[in-house]
């Protein structure tokens, strides 16, 4: 037998399937299956994590083509993203040579690792003809009133100028410079994913047996649903709202605390003589990430001189601003209830507040000098409702206070509304422009794309957007009159939210996709991809899929039948010359004595 020749072997049949198009997929012809890997970032070069994936795709789809089915197998690339960015910062290349590259040699590097994919499909987010629908799907959006502009607190370097994600603020500090972030106030752009919150979650019922549990969890809790009641404490003629999952423990409220970031915060610091000292504790808190916040071993606040009435007992209680409330989360302010929250006991204990139980576990003596009882028991010191089971006193306090005019029953979610602003240039441009006369106008449709340009200077610092009067000065669509551009662009994450349902229908020019090609080749039959992407994409895709449904562009409620979630491939550097010391061989061994060595150790 001659040996085995890569070079001349694979390039042959290569070359054969190529010319006779046997991985194209064929629309409306036949019993249909769609595979998909989730698409990769043009980083530059293929590495062994992608070749895991890419895999298992291949696999499927080469055993499912042989049994008949019609099989849909496409690539693509996910190609905007700041590490373009950075590398025209650092090399003087700009983002679009840079990423067209690194596209052009991964492609060659896919097609020598012969995977079966259908190449006349293929896509790239960077290009105009696929960004232009993105504009116009944000443009749906607005229209629906899901996309929508206000005033965010986000973290701020200083010296970069622009907007860090938490996870790029290290110790408080910018990623990439080391500069001190603060929170800043900016406008932004949000897509309104919390209007869809109980059908995404409701949903995953529907994906169950389907995708890994984990997953299923992950997300569940990312949406974080919540059944409680809003409650209003008065300062003075002010009312104030909490939302609490626990109205059971009402009666054990001892103070109030206010996120730094709520309206009320320093209008009440005011009212108590405490504007100096509360100010100086907000500037501190500005420089702290929201995940030092939330895991902050530390609890910090300042008391804000004024007092609230518990809607419950009447008494006066402190009302205080501290780092551990967030303002994004409920209504920004908590009712603290330290003897059955931990946090609250860590706070009254290091601020001498005190504490009242109003929960006790039945037949256990609870110490709570030690510490907070958060579990379910009877009431006590509650006034009516002592002696109650507090599961049970849950809906009978929220009725009692309801009909005082004091609560409602309320659910909320922790999803929060998805900021798509950012600061950068190499991403989808958002189609709004501002006019002196006309205020906020869309881009009409039949304008788009709104392309990047190309005279931008990439400094490291501001949003190279900015710099290109070309760009930013334009001409209002309703009154002619001068005007200026969005110098934002999308969050990359938008890209990738419906770019499945585009290698359904990749050449079409009159829309993002027809809807006879989506309802014959969706949903995704099989989806294949990281855990890592649990939520966030996978999420948003699923936003997209249904806001997409509700205006008629597709049929299906969920993009991705079956989830595979492939494990990931670490790399441990290993020298041979330790390999060898460690097997008990040296460099002067052959191969079949490292063969037989490998043998003995049961490696293969």
């Amino acid at each position: 037998m001659e040996p085995y020749n890569p070079r001349e072997v694979e390039k042959k049949w290569q070359k054969r399937w190529e010319e006779e198009g046997v991985f194209k997929a064929r629309d409306f012809e036949g019993d249909k299956f769609y595979v998909l890997e989730m698409f990769p970032y043009p980083s530059g070069r293929i590495h062994m994590g992608h070749v895991r994936n890419y895999t298992i795709g291949d696999a499927i789809a080469r055993f499912l083509k042989m049994k008949g089915k019609n099989l849909l197998h496409p690539m693509g690339w996910d190609a905007f993203g700041l590490p373009a960015e950075n590398a025209a910062i650092k090399h003087g290349i700009h983002p679009a040579k840079w990423t067209y590259e690194n596209i052009d040699y991964m492609r060659r590097q896919l097609k020598l690792l012969g995977f079966s994919y259908d190449w006349e499909r293929e896509i790239a987010t960077c290009d105009p003809e696929y960004y232009r629908w993105n504009q116009w799907i944000f443009l749906k959006m607005y229209e629906k009133g899901i996309a929508y502009r206000k005033t965010a607190v986000v973290n701020w370097c200083p010296h970069d100028e622009t907007v860090l994600a938490n996870e790029q603020v290290i110790e408080g500090k910018c990623w990439r410079c080391g500069t001190p972030v603060v929170q800043k106030e900016i406008p932004s752009w949000f897509l309104r994913i919390t209007s869809y919150a109980e059908r995404l979650l409701e949903d995953l019922k529907k994906l169950e047996g389907k995708w890994p549990d984990r997953v299923i969890a992950q997300q569940r809790n990312w949406i974080g649903k919540s059944e409680g009641a809003v409650l209003k404490f008065f300062v003075e003629d002010t009312p104030v709202e909490v939302f609490t999952t626990r109205p059971d423990t009402v009666f054990g409220a001892t103070f109030m605390v206010l996120a730094p970031e709520h309206p009320l915060t320093l209008e009440l610091a005011k009212r108590g003589g405490k504007e100096e000292e509360v100010r100086k504790f907000l500037e501190k808190v500005r420089s702290q990430s929201t995940r030092d916040r939330t895991t902050a071993q530390e609890k910090e606040g300042v008391f804000l001189g004024v007092y609230a009435e518990n809607p419950a007992t009447g008494k006066k209680i402190p009302v205080w601003t501290a780092n551990y409330v967030l303002y994004e989360y409920g209504t920004g302010a908590i009712m603290a209830v330290p003897a059955h929250d931990q946090r609250d006991w860590d706070f009254a204990k290091k601020y001498g507040i005190e504490l009242v139980p109003v929960i006790v576990p039945e037949g256990e003596d609870w110490d709570f000098e030690k510490g907070a009882y958060e579990g379910r028991g009877k009431l006590i010191n509650s006034g009516e409702f002592t002696g109650m089971d507090s599961g049970e006193a849950k809906g009978k306090i929220t009725q009692w206070l309801s009909s005082k005019g004091l609560g409602e029953k309320k659910i909320t979610y922790k999803l929060r509304d998805w900021n798509i602003s950012r600061q950068r240039y190499w991403g989808t441009p958002i189609p709004v422009i501002y006019c002196d006369r006309c205020g906020t106008v869309p881009v009409p449709e039949d304008r788009l794309p709104v392309r990047l340009p190309l005279d931008v200077k990439f400094t490291g610092r501001g949003n190279p957007l900015a710099t290109s009067e070309e760009f930013v000065k334009t001409a209002c669509p309703k009154c002619g009159g001068p005007a200026r551009r969005e110098t934002d662009t999308m969050d990359t994450f938008f890209d990738s939210s419906w770019y499945f349902l585009r290698y359904c229908d990749p050449k079409n020019e009159e829309a993002p996709f027809s809807k006879e090609k989506t309802d014959y080749w969706m949903p995704v039959d099989t989806y294949i991809g990281g855990i890592e992407h649990a939520v966030l994409h996978l999420l948003y895709s699923r936003f997209f899929q249904k806001f997409l449904k509700d205006i008629g562009m597709v049929r299906d409620d969920e993009p991705f039948e079956k989830l595979i979630t492939q494990g990931m491939v670490l790399k441990r550097w290993v020298s041979i010359g330790k390999l060898l010391e460690h097997l008990g061989l040296t460099e002067e061994d052959d191969i079949e004595t490292l063969k037989e060595k490998l043998k003995e150790m049961e490696v293969g």
